[in-house]
């Protein structure tokens, strides 16, 4: 504990935190800082005291002070304090500061839809929702990104990076590698232009994997261009919902174009990127096949992104089933992480990522921030997902965007103005949840995801307890979270 200045009497309560136990003590996450605070036996008996109600201070050092030393409990209570674990119980209620970027932030990922086509015909697909707009009569929304509009996207991707050293661009989609021509010679002009303004440049792409010929994996591997595979799973799975235009399933194409890959392209990890459905909520067999019989190096989930009523949709009951697998798959990665070995549970070493960062979010993601997305006729949206909707840009490549309507993005989707938010403890971490999600399920990019919060909540919790063992038993494991920055999953 740190000492404090001693606090003058009144009545003191319990503010906001979430308690956990993990290697047998007891912790608490601070709401307001995201910080992490192992307990000892004297702030344990102090949050014990008060959680059947508010209580002088005077009253409760002298009650603890037969168990503990009077200037220990003093200056705990103080601590507990400075951290917003206690606060005065005839106090206004903690309010969420809303706090907005004075001046543009620096971009950090572009996200370049080269193309909005797509050689498979996913059932879930979001790409052609009804927020998308393709008239290709008029000029607009062009299929293919030419290489004209991709030049102008990473001009502007090394412009509004601003005074960042590395700039970070992702291809996407529809299916990325159906523009690999301009992809190709995009990332060429890229490193040049980058070397020419004493940059860094970054790339990475997302594909279904249906299209990696034997040259296209070598230029990925000799450019050292970082991969997501978008996969399901094994071949019932991966078949259900990602085939191709005459219903025939994708998984044996995919397969072998794959391990191809993985045996090729070994300078930077190959992950996957598996949708879950209603009928595909398998997580465990989906990991399994994917690390042992695929190869990957580690394998992220996400439910889909629908509106309610779809027959693939994830139901309250699938939620729940949904943390069961993460729980399950979580305590794979604990053994794992005590013994110091790797496993690729990429969703829970992001979240653990995040904690140990303490970042408090005021937004869930860098969209219409540090991270963009532009369109195939050089539009440049809140993020990939927006990519062609008019609601949703912000200005061009080529003109640069408006400041003016960031700043009231930011204004307007702060988690403060999310009344459901502001009294969740694991707003740090969620922040109300996607915006396109929220787009989609509820017609507007400003409503929190409530039809997930009970999920979001029970998995913070389990990697609160994950963080905490780790804490505890290994520590040394969480140094590598020390410089790594936590970068915007694209999927």
């Amino acid at each position: 504990m740190i000492a404090s200045t001693s606090l003058s009497a009144g009545q003191i309560g319990l503010r906001e935190f979430h308690s956990f136990e993990a290697a047998g003590r007891r912790f608490v996450y601070l709401v307001p800082s995201a910080a992490v605070f192992a307990l000892d036996d004297c702030s344990a008996a102090v949050l014990e005291s008060l959680a059947h109600g508010p209580r002088a201070e005077d009253e409760l050092t002298r009650d603890l002070a037969e168990r503990f030393d009077a200037a220990d409990v003093t200056s705990t209570i103080a601590e507990l304090h400075r951290v917003r674990a206690l606060g005065r119980a005839d106090g206004a209620p903690a309010s969420v500061p809303k706090i907005i970027p004075l001046q543009p932030v620096p971009l950090q990922t572009l996200v370049v839809n080269v193309t909005n086509q797509c050689n498979l015909s996913c059932t879930y697909c979001y790409e052609y929702g009804e927020d998308k707009i393709v008239d290709t009569e008029n000029g607009r929304q062009p299929k293919f990104m030419s290489e004209a509009t991709a030049r102008d996207a990473i001009e502007f991707a090394l412009r509004e990076s601003r005074d960042n050293p590395r700039a970070h661009i992702t291809f996407f989609g529809g299916e990325t590698l159906m523009n690999f021509p301009v992809l190709k010679s995009t990332i060429g002009y890229a490193r040049r232009r980058a070397a020419e303004a004493g940059k860094e440049i970054d790339f990475s792409l997302t594909t279904n994997a249906t299209l990696l010929r034997p040259d296209v994996i070598e230029f990925l591997a000799e450019e050292r261009v970082g991969v997501t595979i978008s996969i399901d799973g094994p071949e019932e799975m991966q078949d259900k919902f990602r085939v191709f235009n005459n219903g025939a399933g994708s998984y044996a194409m995919a397969a072998p174009k794959i391990k191809a890959l993985l045996a090729r392209h070994r300078s930077r990890p190959i992950g996957a990127r598996v949708t879950l459905t209603r009928q595909t909520l398998d997580v465990r067999r989906i990991y399994r096949h994917l690390t042992d019989e695929l190869g990957f190096w580690e394998v992220g989930f996400a439910p889909v992104t629908t509106a309610p009523g779809r027959d693939y949709a994830i139901s309250d009951g699938g939620f729940d089933h949904l943390l069961s697998q993460f729980r399950d798959l979580a305590a794979e990665y604990l053994d794992a992480a005590l013994q110091n070995r790797h496993h690729g549970f990429s969703n829970i070493r992001e979240t653990l990522q995040e904690i140990h960062h303490g970042h408090a979010k005021a937004y869930p993601c860098g969209a219409g921030l540090g991270l963009m997305g532009v369109s195939t006729d050089g539009n440049v949206a809140l993020c990939h997902r927006f990519a062609g909707s008019d609601d949703h840009t912000l200005g061009t490549v080529r003109d640069g965007v408006s400041w003016e309507q960031q700043q009231a993005f930011l204004e307007t989707h702060h988690v403060s103005s999310k009344t459901d938010c502001t009294t969740c403890w694991a707003r740090p971490i969620c922040a109300g949840g996607c915006y396109h999600e929220a787009h989609t399920r509820y017609g507007e990019t400003t409503r929190p995801n409530l039809h997930y919060c009970e999920w979001i909540r029970g998995w913070t919790h389990t990697c609160l307890e994950i963080y905490g063992e780790l804490a505890e038993r290994n520590p040394a494991f969480l140094r590598q979270f020390d410089d790594e920055d936590v970068a915007e999953k694209v999927s």
